[in-house]
């Protein structure tokens, strides 16, 4: 199974493509979709062209997505949803599986601690996938491993 981690952002997406078992997480790829159109339209045409390149080249099974369920900011959470929306929407129409966590489920399977601060969230993946921490990578796609992580858990305590 290969799972397909997302970020929603408005401009900067992480992702994130794992595989393997919560003994063995091996990551497949990870990275940014930084989206460079002004327009609400093309910004969302981008991030589902984006999003669809992803799916042909790696070919996942699931994606594994953060909720929104707050914002400070009703401006930013309104433009996360949309790209929410169209992350969703992309990954259905491939058939993939859609599991959808909150950043509070996250933190408390990865670290152990639902309150856990990014930092502790970004140590923690560092531990559990050594590879992950030779790369630079962006918070947001930090944000995207912890996430495909989690799913993997969940989904493999599943089937045990």
């Amino acid at each position: 199974m290969i799972i397909l981690g997302i970020d929603p952002g408005t401009t900067s997406i992480g992702y994130a493509l794992i595989q393997g078992t919560r003994h063995k997480p091996i990551l497949i790829d990870a990275g940014l979709l930084s989206i460079k159109s002004r327009s609400t339209e093309d910004r969302l045409k981008e991030l589902h062209l984006g999003i669809q390149e992803i799916i042909k080249a790696k070919k996942p099974d699931t994606l594994a997505i953060e909720r929104v369920f707050f914002a400070k900011n009703q401006k930013t959470a309104l433009a996360v949803s949309e790209a929410r929306g169209v992350v969703l929407l992309t990954t259905a129409l491939a058939g993939l599986k859609i599991c959808e966590y909150t950043p509070l489920e996250i933190k408390k399977i990865i670290t152990g601690d639902g309150r856990a601060d990014k930092l502790q969230l970004k140590k923690m993946v560092q531990l559990i996938m050594p590879e992950v921490s030779l790369i630079k990578y962006q918070d947001d796609t930090y944000d995207a491993v912890s996430i495909a992580l989690a799913c993997l858990y969940l989904v493999e305590k599943d089937y045990l």
